[in-house]
């Protein structure tokens, strides 16, 4: 599809269609080397996006930029109306729907907080690696970083600017408090097992799938960008397939993200795959939750944690 780096489908254009234009290409295409040297010939300049994304190896604005919108956008006049650009500003501070596997909004039950405070939290801390952290509660490590669980006040916590700021994710509580509840002694066996080697393999059929798909659109061709995305989470190199990564979701889950790049004879593909202990300490949907978690992560970046 000849979609240009600033998003336009150039499909649908009719300059496109007979052949007045043709499309500027992505970022990373030959198109776009071409459309620049045809600009800079005619025009005396390049298109001021295009350029960036060429230099940036941008594939895509709207998809691949941590920027977009930028003042090479808002300054126009081309190619969005400021409407559009304030649309995408606003929405993108929303971050991805949060829903539970039955597509139903995600609800944190009063009955796990609960729980937790009944418990031991000596003994809730050592099963689950974290931290007992008196009077607010338990840290618990997430990723690269620590979020505190306050029982206090029923939330969750993130520390930024050295103070701790309130984190309105929930799936991320839900998840955390599912994990503290369920830790048991067990650490990580060491053995990758992917979706169909787990218990509950049924479980993660049809609308359950994986989230998959939107990662290989998004980095099927673009390994380096894979690689930075799972290095700014913290992700640590593991030498499988053409970039790999182990994610410490939790101290006894760790995820591993296995990604093929696509050329002109195979499609790209990837592949999650989990420690075998992982059904010791989260439940099916939590499984899925989580996988879902940290592929909006990678494709969002740090907006993960505010809706």
């Amino acid at each position: 599809m000849p979609t240009g780096a600033c998003g336009i489908d150039c499909d649908v254009c009719r300059l496109n269609l007979l052949g007045i234009c043709t499309s500027c290409g992505s970022g990373r295409s030959e198109e776009g080397f071409n459309k620049i040297a045809a600009q800079q010939r005619i025009l005396g300049s390049p298109c001021p996006i295009l350029a960036c994304a060429m230099d940036n190896r941008v594939e895509y604005c709207p998809r691949d930029c941590k920027k977009f919108p930028c003042n090479r956008f808002k300054d126009g006049p081309y190619p969005f109306s400021q409407g559009f650009l304030s649309m995408q500003e606003r929405r993108r501070k929303e971050g991805p729907p949060l829903r539970s596997p039955s597509g139903a909004d995600i609800e944190v039950p009063v009955q796990y907080w609960d729980d937790l405070i009944e418990r031991d939290l000596e003994k809730v801390c050592k099963n689950a690696a974290a931290k007992n952290y008196p009077p607010d509660g338990i840290l618990l490590p997430f990723l690269k970083e620590f979020i505190l669980i306050d029982i206090r006040k029923r939330c969750l916590r993130r520390q930024i600017h050295g103070g701790w700021d309130r984190v309105d994710n929930p799936l991320l509580e839900l998840l955390c408090l599912v994990y503290l509840l369920r830790a048991g002694p067990q650490s990580p066996e060491g053995e990758m097992i992917g979706v169909d080697g787990l218990k509950a393999s049924h479980f993660f059929k049809g609308p359950h799938e994986l989230k998959v798909r939107p990662l290989v659109d998004r980095y099927g061709n673009n390994l380096a960008g894979f690689k930075r995305s799972s290095e700014d989470m913290g992700g640590e190199v593991i030498d499988m397939a053409d970039a790999s990564y182990m994610f410490m979701a939790f101290p006894k889950v760790p995820l591993y993200y296995l990604l093929w790049e696509g050329d002109k004879e195979f499609q790209p593909r990837l592949s999650i795959l989990f420690d075998r202990s992982i059904e010791r300490h989260l439940t099916a949907d939590s499984i899925w939750g989580l996988v879902n978690l940290i592929s909006d992560i990678l494709l969002i970046g740090d907006k993960w944690y505010g809706r």
